[in-house]
């Protein structure tokens, strides 16, 4: 009888063992748990900068009234705007914010889901991250296309005699450096979100 009992119990504690590793709560239960709860706020930070960046840019417009030559000494006064479609380098971070609004408001729900599940499989992951290094490639390189249309707004360059325009676009010139300087922070939050699941892939596979 003693040895039924020594021979089950081992097997006893294996299967609990199993079932607790299983349901995350094992030795990386804890902090495979606080893994999702911060991916989920991440993502869902990444949502509503994403979204700022976007209201901003879009409502970068400005009209001024600038003195148009006629026949010099005559000029007249005429209201020239100023607006984000003139730059194909702010359509392209418009079309960059859209896409990455809509990918973190996707993923942000599929977080919730996961987190409440309990149930993000290492090829969820692994998709999650290749995801996200290309959200963030994307969000780098508009964000750079539009610093430099910004900064040459903002400065000029006397070298091509383009002259800077911020010294008369004041409030559109402050859309797009918002606008700009959130689209960075967003690229930033996707690189987070790219070591924090590479992070979580590499405990699985321990």
């Amino acid at each position: 009888m003693a040895t039924v009992d020594g021979t089950t119990a081992p097997s006893s504690g294996g299967k609990t063992a199993a079932v607790a590793s299983e349901s995350g709560g094992g030795r990386y239960g804890w902090p495979s748990a606080k893994c999702s709860g911060a991916n989920l706020a991440l993502r869902a930070l990444l949502f509503a900068v994403s979204l700022s960046a976007l209201v901003v840019l879009v409502t970068a417009k400005q009209t001024v009234m600038v003195p148009v030559v006629l026949r010099p000494p005559q000029f007249i006064l005429a209201p020239v705007p100023a607006k984000y479609t003139h730059s194909p380098a702010l359509i392209y971070l418009l079309a960059a914010l859209c896409a990455t609004c809509f990918y973190s408001l996707i993923t942000a729900i599929s977080s919730v889901r996961l987190l409440s599940s309990s149930a993000c499989s290492a090829k969820t992951l692994f998709h999650l991250i290749l995801l996200d290094v290309f959200y963030a490639a994307v969000m780098a390189s508009a964000t750079g296309t539009a610093g430099a249309v910004a900064w040459v707004g903002l400065k000029g360059n006397s070298h091509t005699r383009w002259n800077k325009i911020c010294n008369v676009y004041s409030k559109f010139c402050r859309h797009i450096g918002s606008s700009t300087v959130l689209a960075l922070i967003a690229a930033i939050i996707l690189v987070l979100l790219t070591f924090l699941n590479a992070y979580s892939l590499y405990r699985r596979s321990r």
